[in-house]
């Protein structure tokens, strides 16, 4: 099934804590991407403590909106927080830790913009990349997995943080999570909407705990009880 529509704006919403060695740089990088439509950047700075809000500052100016939360709150918080400014018709998430490039932009746009999809994901395990911690690939492949049981779909990659989205697909349903439950409740509720979602191989520059990795595997029981949850409650 094809969805021929016209895009006007894409909305790239990059939620932020304590990236003070990379915002600078994915900023940059995201400044210089070309694209056949039009675009904002969106920049939430979820509670930084280290020195990442002086950055914003500074780099602050019409081709960046920057909003600030008092204290932190998680990603799906600062996500909801740009919805709420956004206002382009396609919706992109963007993380500040340079383990995505948006170099790769064009590839999750071009099945859009060709009427082929409403919703795509990138996948890690199709692309150029270095691994991610052994841990982090067990538990992404067996959430992915489950997704794939729970909501039959065939995914390869469900917590991938490269989400590109018809921002009409969004408005269908409450985004309620407040840190990285984010990825399963999206997941989930696109799903059991109907929506098939499309993937293509993206690059992945994976980050040691060391480096400012954040993701715990307290997140991971998260996501599984998430996935759990809205397969068998209202996704309203």
């Amino acid at each position: 099934m094809e969805y021929m529509k016209q895009f006007k704006m894409l909305s790239v919403i990059i939620p932020v804590y304590n990236e003070r060695n990379t915002i600078a740089e994915i900023i940059r990088c995201a400044r210089a991407v070309e694209l056949p439509i039009s675009k904002e950047i969106i920049v939430v700075d979820d509670g930084s403590t280290d020195g990442t809000t002086d950055i914003l500052t500074a780099l602050r100016d019409s081709t960046l909106e920057v909003i600030v939360h008092d204290k932190n709150q998680g990603k799906g918080a600062a996500v909801r927080s740009a919805l709420v400014q956004a206002r382009g018709d396609l919706i992109l998430i963007q993380d500040a830790d340079l383990e995505y490039d948006p170099d790769d932009w064009h590839r999750l746009l071009n099945p859009i913009l060709k009427g082929k999809a409403q919703v795509v994901y990138g996948s890690r395990f199709g692309g150029e990349r270095k691994n991610m911690l052994p841990s982090h690939w067990i538990g992404n492949r067996f959430l992915t997995m489950l997704t794939n049981i729970l909501y039959s779909s065939t995914l390869s990659d469900m917590e991938v943080g490269y989400k590109l989205f018809d921002r009409e697909i969004l408005e269908r349903f409450t985004i309620k999570a407040n840190r990285f439950e984010f990825e399963p409740e999206v997941t989930a509720k696109i799903l059991r909407l109907g929506y098939r979602i499309y993937q293509v191989p993206i690059s992945y520059a994976g980050r040691e705990v060391k480096e400012g990795k954040k993701i715990t595997w307290k997140d991971g029981i998260k996501a599984l009880t998430t996935l759990i949850h809205y397969r068998v409650v209202s996704i309203k």
